[in-house]
């Protein structure tokens, strides 16, 4: 135990020390050219992780949707709107974590009681379960374009993610789970294999188009899903609860903000990728509202060949993958934060037992499900998204009322720019999960 540590200190906050000393040590290093980007080496991760971590199986599987229904056009520059969003949102939660080095779950708890504190442990616990068995979906479909069987994929996963728990250590989960989660990259390559026309791009970009047709209740439902497959309730209690398990303190915001701004910028490359990667399908004319992954991959070989069908179909699997081990670790902080046991990665096993418990138990109940024969899985898509969207305006209400909290934040707190663009994102996220779930609730209402 070093000399900073005083007697008693839990194990998980001697390792956070000893990763803050290795910050602090180069930060007293003489000024290089190369200083500050190894200091933001050291630093980022809960900001990539988060946002590649949303570009998850069914979020990729949109995209897709989106480029084999609509082509290149509008949609490229709506989805890079809808990072921006997510950017706003994303930095509250990573300052809070900063200022106050505690989890979301345990500061709702704090603030507003243990009703509360309880609503939004099991308000997220139940929509990320269902979230996962949608991961496990598409970790399915993504190896079956390989001939792997279910149940091989399923196990496959969960070893993955037992296997960047079994250290008990942060830093080495974290560096784990970023090595997977960069593999979100693929999509670049296949949108390449299909030879898009770049004079196209640039023209979606400059002129933001708008869809031929106009806005239809279907194509309004389309872009409320993009908007949900970039903001959602877990992402928050994930990154602020990365954020004070990697033991990133206000001195670290910069750099923390760029981590987060990193995230959201490859996630919105990688994700209009996946739309340009499928926008051939739309040219030739080629139905695909009722593809799942591995027939998207399967009718690209004509336009990507097989190395992009290829290429496509292991980003899914990848998306799920990772989505599914950031999701169940935001299950496990947010439990261990409302209970008041461990919730740390950096926690030995013997003595986080509930938290790991959670994490692994809640990925192989989802992966489970998905194995059941005749198991409703379409309508389990069909509820995460209702569920996601519901679950939005209160998680943005809590998020808004911390982040100006002066008791809280201090000098952190948000400033009125802060405060516009949070609200103005919000208003928009609530009416578009308001209206996501009165279209599918209600689907009469639109014809």
């Amino acid at each position: 135990m070093t000399s900073a540590q005083p007697p008693g200190a839990a194990h998980e906050d001697i390792d956070r020390a000893r990763d803050r000393q290795t910050i602090e040590a180069l930060r007293r290093q003489p000024p290089s050219r190369w200083l500050g980007v190894r200091l933001l080496l050291l630093l980022v991760g809960p900001g990539v992780l988060t946002f590649l971590g949303e570009n998850d199986a069914p979020s990729m599987l949109s995209y897709a949707a989106t480029g084999a229904k609509f082509g290149i056009g509008f949609f490229l520059p709506f989805v890079a709107a809808t990072f921006a969003i997510g950017f706003i949102v994303q930095e509250m939660a990573a300052r809070i974590g900063a200022a106050t080095g505690q989890g979301h779950a345990k500061l709702i708890l704090a603030r507003f009681g243990h009703f509360w504190g309880g609503f939004a442990m099991v308000d997220l616990l139940v929509g990320n379960f269902l979230t996962l068995v949608t991961e496990f979906i598409g970790i399915r479909a993504g190896l079956g374009f390989f001939g792997i069987q279910p149940i091989v994929a399923v196990g496959i996963s969960i070893v993955v993610i037992a296997a960047a728990i079994s250290t008990s250590r942060y830093k080495t989960w974290e560096r784990i789970a970023m090595g997977l989660a960069l593999g979100n990259a693929v999509f670049l390559p296949a949108a390449f294999l299909v030879h898009p026309d770049p004079s196209a791009i640039g023209h979606a970009f400059l002129t933001w188009t708008p869809l031929p047709g106009g806005f239809k209740p279907d194509t309004i439902t389309l872009m409320i899903a993009d908007i949900g497959a970039t903001v959602t309730p877990w992402m928050l209690f994930f990154q602020q609860g990365a954020t004070a398990d990697k033991g990133i303190t206000t001195r670290d915001l910069s750099s923390t903000r760029v981590d987060t701004m990193i995230g959201s910028a490859l996630a919105a490359v990688f994700g209009i990728a996946a739309i340009v990667a499928t926008a051939p399908l739309f040219t030739h004319g080629i139905s695909a509202s009722n593809y799942q992954a591995a027939q998207f991959a399967q009718a690209l070989i004509p336009y990507a060949g097989h190395l992009g069908a290829t290429l496509f179909a292991i980003g899914i699997f990848e998306a799920g993958l990772v989505a599914a081990i950031t999701i169940s670790t935001s299950s496990a902080y947010a439990f261990g934060e409302v209970t008041g046991r461990a919730h740390s990665l950096n926690t030995p096993l013997r003595e986080g037992l509930s938290f790991y418990a959670v994490l692994i138990g809640s990925a192989c109940a989802a992966g489970g499900l998905t194995l059941i024969p005749g198991a409703p899985l379409e309508s389990i898509v069909i509820l995460v998204n209702v569920i996601a969207t519901l679950a939005m305006p209160p998680a943005l209400l809590f998020l808004l009322v911390l982040a100006n909290d002066k008791d809280l934040m201090g000098d952190y707190r948000n400033r009125l720019i802060s405060n516009i663009g949070g609200t103005c994102v919000t208003a928009i996220l609530v009416a578009a999960g308001l209206g996501f779930a009165t279209t599918v609730l209600f689907p009469g209402l639109f014809h």
